[in-house]
């Protein structure tokens, strides 16, 4: 069953949740093309939105951020902000997106 329900649902991912800016002051969302990684944990469907953390020579893209619980890679088609949601499926934790003192984000676990 492919309704326009089911269509719009294919296109917001359920790892993010991402507000929209109240005030205009901040510059819209750079928006990400994501490529499945094989990333065999969820189901085929999620897979482009979770990868593997390569360790210490990988880096985090503007729409990635890293579950504290399981070090899986959760990644957005679009940049991710302090105070998003974000869900991660292979461990089912949920996190809201903060600002380190250093200027990076990382996820803080919530449930």
């Amino acid at each position: 069953m492919n309704g326009p329900v089911d269509a719009a649902i294919d296109e917001v991912p359920p790892s993010s949740f991402q507000p929209e800016s109240a005030d205009g002051d901040e510059p819209p969302r750079q928006r990400f093309e994501l490529e499945d990684t094989g990333f065999k944990e969820v189901p085929k469907r999620w897979r482009k939105f979770y990868r593997i953390w390569q360790g210490e020579g990988d880096s985090l893209g503007p729409n990635e951020v890293i579950c504290p619980v399981c070090k899986v890679v959760i990644r957005s088609h679009r940049e991710f902000r302090p105070g998003d949601r974000v869900y991660c499926m292979p461990c089912m934790s949920r996190m809201v997106v903060v600002r380190r003192p250093d200027g990076s984000l990382e996820a803080e676990v919530t449930y």
